[in-house]
């Protein structure tokens, strides 16, 4: 039997204020009170770094920036996740150091030692995080759903194409709604 964990990636504060959505919140919210009725672990996804990013390459196109402002370093306010959808108490906070979920945590352990061997994704950006964690739990075999309301990308016709040709690849893509019906069940 297929045991799923709904991940909540890259919802935090500096990345929200980023891509306006005013109703992108309730609805991940909505996905999430769903996942935990249902009894379904939800795992928060962040970007993070240690003071002075050691772990960034100024090689690195997509982070290499990050360690002159020191963002997303222990401390900042911008790396907290956003308060609308704050983990409850014995939720898992995993951190990576890159844009896919995997890279550089601790989630593949974490996942195979829970028995979780389906994933639920929602997040911000589609074109970053959940992309980039898409392809890389497909490879390592996991059963994949994106809820394409529950994700978000700074660039609409990016997150479309992703969700209406790209992703039903290797996932199922539905609505935030269309899941909870099915979970309810």
């Amino acid at each position: 039997m297929s045991r799923s964990a709904l991940l909540v990636m890259d919802v935090q504060q500096g990345i929200v204020n980023r891509v306006p959505d005013d109703g992108y919140l309730p609805r991940l919210g909505r996905a999430i009170d769903a996942a935990r009725a249902a009894g379904l672990p939800v795992i928060h996804v962040v970007i993070g770094f240690r003071a002075g990013h050691p772990e960034v390459s100024p090689r690195n196109k997509a982070f290499g920036g990050l360690a002159q402002g020191g963002a997303f370093a222990e401390g900042d306010p911008n790396a907290r996740i956003h308060p609308d959808v704050t983990p409850a108490p014995g939720e898992l906070v995993v951190t990576k150091k890159r844009v896919s979920a995997f890279a550089g945590s601790d989630l593949d352990m974490v996942l195979r030692a829970g028995g979780i061997d389906s994933l639920v994704l929602t997040g911000i950006a589609t074109s970053g995080v959940v992309l980039s964690t898409l392809r890389q739990a497909a490879d390592l075999d996991f059963g994949l759903t994106v809820l394409a309301d529950g994700c978000l990308d700074a660039d609409p016709e990016v997150h479309r194409v992703l969700t209406e040709k790209v992703f039903p690849r290797q996932a199922e893509v539905v609505t935030i709604d269309e899941w909870i019906t099915a979970v309810g069940k």
